[in-house]
């Protein structure tokens, strides 16, 4: 089977990997790829906002399946285009994309469905959100209502602080126009996890729970990013959790976008804040997560092509999707700068240093000059795999400690909760 995977990250450096695996895979794309999935797929210089380029391709290689990585092709209706063309894709469709291409959309489907989140107002002008905000308990939780490649949260303490948020985003255009509507949202105090789930509109396979690290800095100081570090499984994800999530999310959200004429098809994200052994939804996503993605799909028993066909072709009560009982954590390495405008250009040393329990996925890297460089904000995503989170954490940072690069900034404290809070993990 001939398969392209849309996407340059480190997310879909880990579906290829995963997807290679496969054997009945005979050829593999990436559009556009990177500099580490070159080694396991041919690269075609496509953007994965070039819808027609990618159906062109699809159609001439003669490609059997698709698999979109990053949310922009979605929103832009990549899967609507291709199912029009007869052409086998594995993600939502526009209409159902909207969970992660709208806050306020998603925000509706959940009111509607009475799916656990905080309370949260829309806005597209400055004056009414400004009035809001002064009566608004702090802190409180800004975001931009579209894609805004996960920087697009502001969590303000001060008045001034959000009332600076509402203004560069309505009224200075900070992320364009993802920015153009915000949601004023409640602050919620408790921990962060992350579900996904596989799911072709009416069965749902929950995967491995994981904890994403989002701020820059350690102890989860300084501004949000698209994610420095992730781990699985997430201790405080209990099976009664997951019983939980599954009941109170997954089921109410695909049933209701099915409800609402646009079932949804691919994996669901959900984003979720535990307070006091509940589950809130903070955000969906219409795709695997990153850097999620990098510890979730190595815990991943079964063939994920298998799985990726089941939900394509609608029987994925008939697949039972099994994991490996290890642990993994993914330690991101970026740029300097970053999430703001950063360095580019720089050549990585040591890209060698895996071993057969770390995993190397590239995310900002291209060839240059014979040399492997730095192209992009997140550069590299270290997975180290054990039996457990100790020994996953170790590899990871051991292998970590081997890579270097100018500008080379990564936390030292990705798992610190779990291992803190759950010392036996």
């Amino acid at each position: 089977m001939k398969v392209l995977v849309i996407g340059s990250g480190g997310r879909e450096h880990a579906i290829v990997w995963k997807l290679a695996q496969s054997a009945r895979v005979t050829q593999l794309f990436c559009a556009p790829g990177n500099a580490g999935i070159e080694a396991l797929a041919t690269c075609v210089p496509l953007a994965v906002e070039d819808l027609a380029g990618l159906q062109h391709f699809v159609t001439s290689e003669k490609i059997d399946l698709t698999v979109v990585g990053p949310e922009a092709p979605l929103a832009l209706g990549i899967v609507d285009a291709f199912r029009k063309a007869k052409l086998k894709i594995f993600g939502p469709t526009r209409p159902a994309a909207q969970v992660e291409s709208s806050k306020a959309f998603s925000k509706d489907l959940m009111g509607r469905y009475h799916i656990p989140t905080p309370a949260a107002h829309s806005f597209d002008a400055l004056q009414p959100a400004l009035n809001y905000l002064d009566r608004h308990a702090l802190p409180v939780v800004v975001k931009a209502d579209g894609l805004a490649q996960g920087k697009g949260v502001v969590v303000a303490t001060t008045y001034e602080e959000a009332r600076q948020t509402v203004v560069s985003m309505l009224e200075q255009g900070t992320f364009g126009q993802a920015g153009r509507r915000v949601l004023i949202e409640e602050f919620l105090d408790g921990e962060e996890a992350t579900v996904m789930a596989f799911t072709d509109g009416k069965t749902i396979v929950p995967m491995v729970a994981a904890q994403d690290h989002k701020r820059v800095g350690d102890g989860d100081q300084g501004a949000n990013t698209g994610g420095m570090g992730a781990y699985a499984p997430a201790p405080i994800v209990t099976p009664e959790l997951v019983q939980m999530v599954m009941k109170d999310v997954f089921h109410p959200a695909v049933e209701g976008l099915s409800r609402m004429g646009s079932p949804y098809q691919g994996v669901l994200y959900a984003g979720l804040m535990i307070v006091r052994g509940k589950p809130y939804v903070l955000e969906f996503n219409a795709r695997f997560g990153d850097p999620e993605t990098q510890v979730v799909l190595p815990l991943l028993q079964t063939d994920l092509l298998d799985v990726i066909e089941a939900v394509v072709e609608h029987r994925l009560d008939q697949l039972a999707v099994k994991w490996h009982a290890r642990s993994a954590v993914c330690v991101v390495l970026t740029s300097k700068g970053y999430p703001g405008p950063y360095e580019s250009g720089t050549t990585i040393q040591a890209l060698n240093a895996s071993t057969p329990e770390t995993l190397v996925f590239h995310a900002g890297t291209k060839h240059q000059d014979g040399k492997i460089v730095t192209a992009g904000g997140r550069v590299l995503g270290i997975t180290g795999i054990g039996p457990d989170l100790a020994m996953a954490r170790q590899r990871a940072y051991d292998t970590v400690s081997k890579i270097r690069f100018d500008g080379c900034h990564f936390r030292t404290d990705i798992a610190y909760r779990a291992l803190t809070t759950h010392p036996m993990q």
